[in-house]
């Protein structure tokens, strides 16, 4: 136990709260196309709506031919019924979650600049944040119980190299998750601003990965990988919608929501371990 305490803190210092902070800070400007003021209008209340400030972004939305907008901007939204070129976007009234996953296809490396800028995009970021994390530590789960499954640890975000338990990657993992949420929500980032998920996060991870090394002891010829790994999918994923609760409602997860979140991410995890193993 204080071996995994240890090796827990020192994956937390290779953790970089000032560099999500950065990322989320870029500035991302809109450039708007309409036929007219209601057009416009849309746009700007579909991109900032009214129960947000709109004078803290306005400077960062500019219709076309205003005198005031830049050479460039990051994105262009056209108003429906005006033809978009390539690399441009089309505004939806009626389908706003597809408006706003096309704006997201593509643009990986604005997404938590988008979420933290412009609510409007903070919910379909969190989700991705939260799978793509919860797959992250499946892949990290599988791959130290069958190094040959997956001898390629790339598309990981980081690896701290055979000292590293899986249990502190995965507990160090989640803690990046948690300041990844909180950037994409407008919040402050850092252990500091973060200590009471960080130390809910720690004192869980033990308990469900003493559940997986179980299962994996108990299935024969390898069987335990597909739940070790749904096990630290599902773990990861109760733990992100846990703090994007908090963030949206301010009031945590009950047990029983807990337990059906649980329930339907071991599921869905299997699928992905399973993909992974293949």
């Amino acid at each position: 136990m204080l071996k995994a305490v240890k090796q827990v803190r020192a994956a937390f210092s290779l953790l970089s709260p000032d560099d999500i902070l950065k990322g989320a800070g870029k500035r991302v400007r809109f450039g708007l196309v309409a036929l007219g003021n209601s057009g416009y209008s849309d746009m700007e209340d579909f991109l900032l709506p009214g129960s947000h400030s709109r004078d803290a972004q306005a400077a960062q939305i500019f219709r076309a031919g205003s005198p005031d907008s830049p050479a460039d901007v990051d994105l262009v939204l056209y108003e429906r019924g005006l033809s978009n070129p390539p690399g441009t976007y089309s505004y939806d009234p009626d389908d706003q979650e597809g408006s706003v996953a096309a704006i997201l296809s593509g643009n990986d490396d604005i997404h938590l600049a988008l979420a933290r800028q412009f609510p409007v995009f903070r919910q379909q970021v969190v989700d991705r944040i939260i799978h793509n994390v919860a797959r992250e530590n499946a892949l990290f789960a599988v791959a130290t119980a069958l190094p040959d499954v997956v001898p390629n640890l790339m598309e990981l975000p980081w690896a701290f190299g055979e000292w590293a338990s899986d249990t502190a990657f995965l507990t160090a993992n989640q803690i990046r998750m948690a300041f990844l949420i909180a950037a994409a929500c407008g919040q402050e980032v850092g252990f500091s601003h973060q200590k009471i998920e960080a130390l809910t996060i720690g004192a869980s991870a033990f308990g469900w990965r003493a559940i997986a090394r179980e299962l994996v002891g108990k299935i024969p010829l390898g069987g335990g990988l597909i739940p070790k790994g749904a096990i630290a999918y599902a773990g990861t994923y109760v733990v992100g919608k846990g703090l994007e609760r908090v963030h949206h409602a301010n009031v945590k997860l009950t047990r029983d929501e807990s337990r059906g979140v649980y329930q339907a991410a071991f599921e869905r995890g299997k699928n992905v371990v399973q993909s992974l193993v293949k």
